[in-house]
């Protein structure tokens, strides 16, 4: 994702069994004796009292749709989707803190820290943890173990702050991050980058390690090149380093997202109340997918502060050679192909309309942050340059193309980056590219399979594409329009929406949906009358749709006509008995009009 040189550092010479040791972690046995609780440990204090442990923020514009030729799997999709934004979206996003610690006797493993020999469970790499828990302990529970560790550690917490340190130390002292791994560009942008942040306004001296656990070979230069790029105050002072590590003392980053079940603080009915009265989510569930849940709707300011600076380094940056319409395609020398079938013709019909073509790899990383910093709009296939959208400025609408395995499997991943940026993430879940399209792939032999667009699917997609970009395409088939207005109305680009159904209005006489929909048109622009009128048509043209009767009862209320009211209920009662007798009891003022 960008150029740069590395250097790496050896911590020593051990024997090779040593060695081996030392890089295995072992996640067998009780909770209080593997994770580190920071409010009763000693070994680690933050250098000055966190602000808040988490806020509200306002969520980011997520949206979905399905786009599979197969029926089957079209409406595979379109419940997942509808499930996700039911069950797992909240109404609003919450951000974690993340704080500057000191810790004592630290150890890197794998992609973990620890202070002594208890992990401590700091922002993604606690999710990572306390999942590899309950696989060493399938047998003891370890859901139930997990939840019951968590509500010890918050009654033992109760009338304890997180510790700060109370002695001077040297401004040389070594700063470490742990990273999932140095190659994966998503990994290290969204949870090791950002931890730089919390050494903002701190006079350090010292040396920065990121330690990973794969082989020194495998890290890939655009590590360090954002890292210099954005960070240019610590020039000579990073380094690449694989674990085992070992410190006396070191400065890390403590996010408190991984250790908030842990926190006195755990303010279970305030994040209900974020998640919203529709949601699903429980915050006591011991299960790993409301862990999950809560991180696909969280960020951390650290990210927040990584995009803050990141969008000032591009300030004064000259642009001009950067196109605003983009389609991102990949460099497979430098990540893993994964083509999707149908770019080419996608492209084709893109490049009308002042798309070009971008390689995010072929880019320094200000110019990949200052293109999405100016972007109009950027197309792509599902692919770790999603995390750039944290660059992406609120006006920019994001479109990902994917399939059902990643909208299963990875589309959360990028909900934070639209929530810190605001802009509108879109989604488009199409077909898988494999001999059998029909058949789910199985993840652990076959990966993410490439997507496949069909000549429909690259339809849908170009007619939600040109809408929002202000043109209005002409559309053969009610079920095409009815599709693109849902969208457009879906992502509340209201003006599209009421251009499409303008385009097709002769349409309207012959489809109860898109005479729906017309209705929906009037209701947000506040036209009661104009909307009654194209409930009345909806009814005459689907006789059968008792819920059509009951808007038009609702709206003729905000109207004031009592007469429709009065001819809707006889209608209700006449071809739908028992929806009219529930209608009459729960909602008592129709008594009297009737």
């Amino acid at each position: 994702m960008g150029r740069g040189r590395l250097r790496f550092s050896r911590s020593g010479k051990f024997r090779r069994a040593e060695t081996n040791l030392r890089k295995t972690i072992d996640l067998k046995g009780a909770p209080e004796e593997l994770f580190c609780n920071p409010w009763q440990d000693e070994g680690i204090a933050l250098l000055e009292p966190p602000a808040y442990q988490w806020k509200i923020c306002a969520p980011g514009r997520i949206h979905g749709f399905a786009a599979s030729a197969h029926e089957e799997i079209d409406k595979r999709i379109a419940t997942l989707v509808s499930r996700a934004r039911k069950e797992r979206r909240f109404a609003q996003a919450v951000e974690w803190n993340i704080a500057l610690a000191h810790v004592e006797g630290a150890q890197f493993r794998k992609s973990y820290k620890t202070v002594g020999e208890r992990f401590l469970l700091s922002g993604a790499s606690a999710t990572r943890l306390l999942n590899r828990y309950r696989w060493a302990n399938p047998e003891d529970d370890p859901a139930a173990t997990l939840a019951r560790y968590f509500e010890d550690c918050r009654a033992r917490n109760a009338d304890r702050d997180l510790p700060v340190l109370d002695r001077r130390i040297s401004p040389t002292v070594p700063f470490a991050i742990e990273c999932r791994n140095s190659f994966n560009y998503f990994h290290f942008l969204t949870e090791a980058l950002p931890q730089l942040t919390v050494l903002d306004g701190w006079d350090f001296r010292g040396d920065i390690y990121f330690h990973f656990p794969n082989r020194a070979d495998k890290t890939r230069d655009f590590a360090a090149a954002f890292v210099a790029a954005l960070f240019p105050e610590f020039e000579g002072r990073v380094r690449f380093e694989r674990v085992p590590k070992d410190y006396d003392e070191v400065l890390t980053a403590y996010d408190l997202f991984g250790g908030h079940r842990q926190s006195p603080e755990w303010q279970a009915d305030a994040l209900k109340e974020a998640a919203g009265p529709r949601s699903g989510w429980e915050p006591d569930d011991p299960l790993p997918r409301a862990q999950t849940t809560l991180a696909m709707n969280s960020v951390s300011s650290g990210l927040r502060a990584l995009r803050n600076r990141a969008l000032k380094a591009v300030a004064d940056l000259d642009t001009s050679h950067l196109p605003r319409r983009f389609f991102v395609g990949r460099d497979t020398r430098k990540s893993r192909a994964r083509n999707m079938e149908g770019e080419d013709l996608l492209f084709e019909h893109l490049a009308l309309f002042g798309f070009e073509y971008v390689v995010f790899e072929s880019l320094s990383p200000l110019e990949q942050i200052a293109l999405m910093a100016n972007a109009e709009m950027m197309v792509s296939y599902h692919g770790a340059g999603f995390a750039n959208m944290v660059f992406a400025n609120p006006d920019a609408c994001i479109i990902e193309l994917g399939t059902l395995q990643t909208a299963n499997l990875r589309w959360g991943d990028f909900w934070p980056h639209a929530h810190v940026s605001g802009c509108r993430y879109v989604s488009f879940f199409a077909d898988y590219r494999k001999n059998d399209p029909l058949t789910d792939p199985e993840f652990s032999k076959e990966g993410l399979v490439p997507a496949a667009l069909s000549e429909g699917a690259i339809g849908q997609v170009m007619a939600f594409v040109v809408s929002m970009l202000g043109e209005t395409p002409t559309l053969a088939e009610p079920q095409e329009v009815i599709r693109l207005s849902r969208a457009l109305q879906e992502v509340d680009a209201m003006d599209a929406f009421a251009a499409v159904l303008a385009a097709h209005e002769k349409m309207q006489e012959f489809d109860p949906d898109l005479s729906l929909l017309q209705a929906d048109l009037h209701k947000f622009r506040k036209n009661p009358k104009e909307e009654l009128s194209a409930l009345d048509r909806a009814f005459r043209l689907a006789p059968s749709r008792w819920q059509v009767l009951v808007r038009m009862i609702w709206c003729a209320n905000r109207c004031e006509r009592p007469q429709v009211i009065r001819w809707a209920l006889s209608r209700l009662a006449a071809d739908f008995p028992d929806r009219h007798a529930a209608f009459i009891a729960n909602h008592e003022w129709v008594r009297y009009v009737a």
